[in-house]
């Protein structure tokens, strides 16, 4: 008995090995292009190394650099400017929207055609929503300027072209904007997934019961989407933070509003990857305090909704 007992475990082992051999092609991609391009740049973070030449090792000097780098924190600044107009209009319409589609006194159809409504920017391409607001949004001949011109001339006044992408004043703020259009209907649909997971029957007893809709939202929508919000949050502050691709495809490194909409990853860009300024060494370094940055205010974050909970 005992030797077939052994037997047979041995067959269930070695049918259980062939999961290591469906496993293995994921481990080895995800070995190949996740981790060992990070623990590669938290190596080069400490070296000197340029484009070309050998990486020699330097120690914390790349990061005493980067915590005196008044043009570090310069980007951060932009940075946290972009995404706090950011965040607030992106979120603040997405919380309009969920209070009036989860309303039951409402009762507003055809949701799942707003969804799609609502997402259909974030489907599409940076590229061309920077090759189209740069063309809405030109000072000289874009369709933006034209219609305020024309709505001032009704009133019998004049309208001086605004240069919304050129000035520093306006193109961070323009950018913001344009970044909340884009990213409203993503936020929506994870606020709403949280709704349609509550019962209804909460909001239909507290409604028979006399509740008005402030009170609704503020004691029973609000807690029971928390983790959802919590989500919402945390992954908003991180795309915000890395938040490349419009400001640099929106602004000319030789335009006036560049050094007002520069940020972080743009300058980790410049000393990463532009020929002339290239320091691998010190975009790394750079790559790692905005790891370091986000990590710790993600914390606060989750500290802060646990906090709430408790």
């Amino acid at each position: 008995m005992a030797t077939v007992a052994r037997k047979k475990r041995s067959k269930l082992t070695a049918y259980n090995n062939w999961g290591y051999f469906f496993v293995a092609p994921f481990v080895i991609v995800f070995l190949i292009f996740s981790v060992y391009p990070v623990l590669r740049t938290l190596y080069l973070s400490f070296t000197d190394l340029k484009i070309i030449g050998d990486a020699n090792w330097i120690g914390f000097k790349n990061y005493q650099r980067v915590v005196t780098d008044k043009f570090f924190w310069k980007a951060l600044l932009n940075t946290i400017r972009i995404w706090g107009v950011n965040i607030v209009l992106q979120l603040g319409l997405a919380f309009l929207l969920m209070m009036v589609f989860s309303d039951v006194k409402y009762k507003i159809r055809g949701l799942k055609v707003f969804r799609i409504i609502y997402y259909l920017p974030n489907l599409i391409a940076a590229t061309s929503i920077a090759f189209l607001f740069n063309t809405l949004l030109d000072w000289r001949y874009g369709t933006f300027n034209i219609m305020i011109s024309e709505i001032y001339k009704l009133f019998g006044a004049t309208y001086n072209p605004v240069d919304w992408l050129g000035s520093p004043n306006t193109a961070g703020y323009t950018i913001a904007v344009i970044q909340s259009w884009m990213w409203f209907g993503n936020s929506f649909l994870m606020l709403m997934a949280g709704v349609q997971g509550v019962s209804r029957d909460y909001f239909e007893a507290a409604s028979i019961d006399g509740a008005g809709r402030w009170t609704i939202f503020g004691r029973i929508t609000l807690p029971l989407i928390k983790p959802i919000m919590m989500y919402v949050a945390i992954t908003s502050l991180i795309g915000g933070l890395q938040m490349f691709d419009l400001p640099f495809l929106m602004s000319a490194a030789s335009s006036a509003s560049y050094s007002s909409v520069q940020t972080v990853m743009m300058y980790l860009y410049k000393f990463g990857f532009t020929t002339g300024s290239t320091q691998v060494g010190y975009a790394s370094a750079v790559a790692y305090m905005l790891f370091l940055i986000i990590f710790t205010v993600s914390l606060i974050q989750l500290k802060l909704f646990n906090r709430k909970e408790d």
